[in-house]
């Protein structure tokens, strides 16, 4: 789920870009509609259908990142990248980040990830798409377990195995250290419009029970709440075992800086 930017020049592989997270943003003050940027339609209707659940659902307030990092303009192999990102928090989440990106006039990106607050038994919502020249090149969305049995909570069961399931023609495979994904994630290479649309009310959906479930959350003991951290953990380190972002940060900025970037900010483990 990723796209690098710094002073300098890398290689960017869309493919590997679905698994990473893309940029940063200090917030002083909460927004509230998605940035713009000239991206794939796509892109923007889906930043859309993410903010507009988010303020429907939840009590969202302003998440400030590491100093330092913030809106981006930069060059990569002669073109232009410009990076801008939304992130919130709310009771239920402690960070949620909406990230876009745009490279020259070829690559479109936007990342997405809840990251809940351990108090509560919630799944970790992530959603990426990028793409190109040709159009949507990989797009997923997942609720993805925290707990020791990699299973979402009867509730979350119940309510994901009444949602009728879109057929795509292009289905691709998650990588091997994909485990973290449940049974309902969504990995596709959308060929048509109507399959962009059933990609779009899938994330609804998604989102919707998300944040309803949260919403219904009650804050846990103490034991489940270690419970639900560590699960949290897990993701994270299964995040930031993506090897082929790691090379490609730590060839443009250095093994300490990648990995400060990849632990710190793409894929922070809280401590709580």
């Amino acid at each position: 789920m990723s796209a690098f930017c710094h002073r300098g020049t890398l290689s960017v592989y869309p493919e590997n870009i679905v698994f990473c997270c893309i940029g940063y943003l200090n917030m002083t003050t909460l927004q509230t509609s998605p940035p713009t940027l000239p991206l794939h339609p796509l892109i923007h209707q889906l930043a859309e259908v993410i903010v507009s659940h988010w303020q429907e659902y939840l009590n969202l307030s302003p998440y400030e990142l590491p100093d330092g990092l913030g809106y981006v303009e930069g060059k990569l192999e002669g073109e232009k990248l410009v990076i801008k990102n939304r992130c919130y928090q709310s009771p239920q989440f402690r960070k949620m980040h909406l990230e876009l990106a745009r490279l020259g006039q070829g690559l479109d990106i936007l990342h997405c990830v809840m990251f809940p607050n351990p108090n509560y038994s919630l799944p970790m919502f992530g959603c990426d798409i990028v793409a190109g020249k040709r159009g949507v090149s990989a797009a997923i969305a997942d609720l993805s377990p925290t707990n020791p049995d990699f299973t979402l909570s009867d509730e979350y069961n119940q309510a994901l195995s009444q949602l009728k399931t879109p057929s795509f023609s292009d289905q691709r495979e998650l990588p091997e250290w994909g485990d973290i994904f449940s049974e309902y994630c969504l990995f596709i290479r959308p060929d048509t419009q109507e399959e962009e649309k059933l990609f779009l009310q899938r994330v609804g959906d998604f989102l919707k029970i998300h944040c309803s479930q949260a919403n219904k959350s009650s804050i846990v003991s103490t034991q489940q709440r270690e419970i639900n951290l560590q699960g949290q953990q897990y993701y994270c380190q299964k995040q930031q075992k993506n090897d082929k972002t790691r090379r490609v940060l730590e060839k443009a900025f250095g093994d300490s800086w990648a990995n400060r970037y990849i632990t710190e900010v793409l894929f922070d483990i809280p401590n709580y």
